[in-house]
């Protein structure tokens, strides 16, 4: 369903009062008996903020008895540790095992041995189509920092198609298929949540806060859990390479673009994350007449948090002639907004 609009509210744990009865396969088949196993797969994260009232706080789920957590890419994560809140109370420090950008995919490992925690068996994640009635687990607006419930809402699939990329309408690295759905998902915190069938069976990770910038119009969407399990699968056994290593130095291509195109030196990257500041600035270059400046620090591409030169890099590869693109820079205690245009090879 599209939504001119996102409502702020503060959902509470909704539950239809009906039998309890497992199915042959152990899923629920109320939605009262689905709450109840659902819930306490469900995380809730803090980690980093505040920039722009950038909120601190995510979902994420579990798929292991270990503490191996799924959760969305972001901001959130730009920690040297996050803190999971279980669904009892229980708080425990995690860091990013591995992640996946283009897949919006992040797993995260609880710092702690010896746990044996109920968990989603990724393998059994469904598939489901247009009419399928869901419920949304997430800590929306930070309902939760305690064991207090996260929010569950009651929703259908309108569709399952693919969303424009960064090329299109909406922008967003995943170019895969979504769960479009008819429930008001996607909010500040929902992100890295879950949409499971009413027989608790998981179906997809709720994604970001999502608008078309055309329309002005919002998307309420979950990522296939059956796009995601194989990288998941990589990432905890240890044999994954995300893409972002695969391809580093987008500039240095030639069939690509890179902050030189620009006339934009960046600082050397030497480490994971290395902070994207501009070391220097090419004279006449179409940046200079804007007014960047060496030791500016780039903080957002498109609306997109640049995390590290590695990600300002990855962002300007995808551009292509024709676009705009709006930088965000930090100057000391101020923020500075340039907006530039991709120009044709020569």
């Amino acid at each position: 369903m599209w939504h001119s609009w996102q409502t702020p509210v503060r959902f509470a744990v909704a539950c239809v009062l009906c039998l309890s009865v497992l199915n042959n396969n152990g899923f629920a088949q109320s939605s009262r008996e689905t709450i109840s196993h659902v819930l306490p797969r469900i995380v809730k994260i803090f980690g980093a903020g505040g920039i722009r009232s950038l909120h601190s706080y995510s979902t994420g789920f579990l798929v292991s008895p270990e503490g191996h957590i799924v959760t969305i890419w972001s901001h959130v994560l730009d920690a040297d540790e996050v803190t999971v809140v279980l669904n009892d109370g229980r708080r425990f420090g995690a860091k990013v095992l591995g992640a996946e950008p283009p897949l919006e995919l992040a797993v995260l490992k609880i710092d702690e041995d010896g746990l044996d925690l109920p968990y989603f068996d990724i393998e059994q994640a469904g598939d489901a189509g247009p009419g399928t009635r869901i419920l949304g687990f997430s800590n929306m607006f930070k309902v939760a920092t305690g064991d207090e419930p996260v929010s569950v809402i009651h929703g259908v699939i309108a569709s399952k198609t693919k969303l424009s990329a960064r090329r299109g309408s909406f922008e967003i690295p995943y170019d895969g298929p979504v769960y479009v759905v008819d429930a008001v998902t996607n909010n500040s915190g929902a992100g890295g949540g879950v949409i499971a069938s009413r027989d608790g069976r998981l179906l997809g990770m709720i994604g970001k806060e999502l608008r078309n910038s055309q329309s002005n119009t919002w998307v309420n969407y979950a990522i296939p859990v059956t796009e995601l399990k194989k990288a998941v699968q990589e990432i905890i056994s240890g044999r994954f390479e995300s893409s972002a290593n695969k391809k580093t130095n987008t500039e240095e291509s030639p069939a690509n673009y890179g902050p030189r195109d620009f006339g934009l030196l960046m600082v050397p990257d030497v480490l994971f994350r290395t902070p994207a500041y501009i070391d220097s600035v090419a004279k006449g270059s179409q940046t200079e007449k804007l007014g960047l400046k060496p030791d500016d620090l780039v903080l957002f591409v498109n609306d997109e948090l640049i995390q590290s030169v590695r990600m300002l890099r990855r962002e300007f590869g995808r551009l292509e002639a024709g676009d705009l693109v709006r930088l965000v820079v930090r100057r000391g205690d101020k923020l500075v907004t340039v907006e530039l245009d991709v120009k044709a090879k020569k």
